[in-house]
């Protein structure tokens, strides 16, 4: 544990290096499994050393350590972490276990308002269009989930450009954008170090559907002209009322209001990304190195456990 146990906290150190070649050079789908990947897997393997480091620090207790039949005594002989780091792992340990607690009761209250917000709009073809002159569109998870329109939104683009809109926004229901999104921000609930790659998934998801309705329409140029006049539209708009509606971030998303859109237009004008299996296996590498050495920290804890049972 003197080494292998600390590997995943290091790791999570590279998330900066890692999230922005992952979304700009990795095709968007591919970028966004391996970000969500990389996100949840570091988060658990972080959360498990510092529960490792924090039970190191709990059998030096005499109280807990006759509890457990083990003995404090040859706890603190052989125990390799001093009871500072152990105090301080716990401490990290209890506030990521609460913030991601609270994250995940908060996305899954949204998650059943959407779908009680879905069921209560009925329509044939999955679009609900509502007058309203505010430019606004967005993807409303549900049990079948919905596509809201403004009239505002469609007044703002042209006719041809209408298609483009809705399978953007149909492309996050059908590959479930927003439970990439979610499994993310929960990764970096639990892990601040991870909040770059989450933020990479909300990225990636649009550029996921901005490909989407590029394949569909077979015109890559008009969908960035698209993107870019729905980003426009949307941005001139007054902001909606917190909570009002539930869009693919647990808000509001128009077409072109999420993510960085002068990079998405760019991306759409340039050739389609390729995988590039260089950072698919480095990633790949990283993510086995942070469990193997998480299971390696378990097993030396296991020892240590039964030497100090032992005596």
């Amino acid at each position: 544990m003197r080494v292998a146990v600390y590997l995943p906290l290091l790791l999570s150190l590279l998330a900066p290096l890692v999230a922005r070649p992952l979304s700009e050079r990795c095709e968007p789908r591919l970028a966004t499994w391996l970000l969500t990947v990389s996100a949840v897997v570091l988060a658990a393997a972080t959360t498990i050393s510092l529960g490792l480091l924090t039970i190191t620090g709990l059998i030096r207790i005499p109280l807990l350590a006759d509890l457990g039949h083990w003995s404090a005594h040859a706890a603190q002989r052989d125990d390799p972490t001093g009871p500072s780091i152990a105090l301080v792992a716990g401490l990290l340990l209890g506030g990521a276990v609460l913030t991601a607690a609270r994250v995940l009761v908060r996305r899954a209250r949204t998650l059943v308002a959407a779908a009680a917000e879905a069921a209560c709009m009925p329509t044939p073809d999955g679009l609900v269009v509502v007058e309203d002159d505010t430019p606004d569109a967005f993807a409303l998870p549900g049990l079948p989930g919905r596509v809201v329109v403004s009239t505002g939104m469609l007044h703002a683009l042209e006719e041809s450009e209408h298609d483009i809109l809705l399978a953007h926004e149909r492309a996050h229901l059908a590959a479930h954008h927003y439970l990439f999104v979610a499994f993310a921000g929960l990764g970096a609930a639990a892990n601040p170090l991870l909040r770059p790659l989450a933020t990479a998934v909300t990225y990636t998801v649009e550029r996921w559907a901005d490909e989407r309705a590029a394949a569909v329409t077979g015109d890559r140029a008009q969908v960035a002209r698209t993107v870019g006049k729905a980003a426009l539209a949307a941005r001139r708009a007054p902001a909606p009322a917190p909570g009002a509606a539930l869009g693919i971030f647990g808000r509001r998303g128009p077409l072109g209001g999420a993510g960085p859109v002068p990079r998405r237009v760019a991306a759409l004008l340039a050739p389609p990304l390729r995988r590039h299996p260089g950072l698919v296996l480095a990633t790949a590498a990283l993510l086995a190195i942070a469990a193997c050495s998480t299971a390696e920290a378990g097993h030396d804890l296991h020892l240590l456990l039964e030497i100090v049972g032992a005596e």
